[in-house]
């Protein structure tokens, strides 16, 4: 079974998250807080990451840039899902290693499953 680690602060959207993905067939892990992440990460690794951009400790793009400098994560395709829109965000975490960015409001977690499974195998 394929594991996701979704990173997400809003807990109701977290939850929506979860259910969708877990009945799509996949394992689902979470995190909210860096500290979340690192513990995640350590038990073991994912197969994709969905990342939110704002949160409460650390901003998405810290997270991204801390994941493609790490050896064992950086070939760990990152979604970055967020409700920031401007071609700035999206320009900077793309550069940063993104393999896709998508607005919250602009996709439905089908699509973002269909996503998922064109970016691993």
């Amino acid at each position: 079974m394929k594991k996701i680690l979704t990173i997400e602060d809003d807990a109701f959207l977290k939850n929506i998250e979860s259910v969708k993905f877990t009945r799509s067939g996949f394992d689902v892990a979470t995190a909210v807080t860096k500290a979340d992440i690192d513990q995640s990460l350590a038990t073991g690794l994912p197969d994709i990451i969905l990342l939110d951009m704002m949160l409460p400790d650390i901003d998405g793009y810290q997270i991204l840039q801390n994941l493609k400098a790490d050896q064992k994560t950086k070939a760990i395709p990152v979604i970055v899902f967020s409700n920031l829109s401007n071609n700035v965000d999206m320009k900077k975490m793309m550069t940063a290693g993104a393999a896709a960015f998508m607005i919250k409001s602009n996709f439905t977690l089908d699509e973002v499953v269909e996503k998922i499974k064109s970016l691993i195998p």
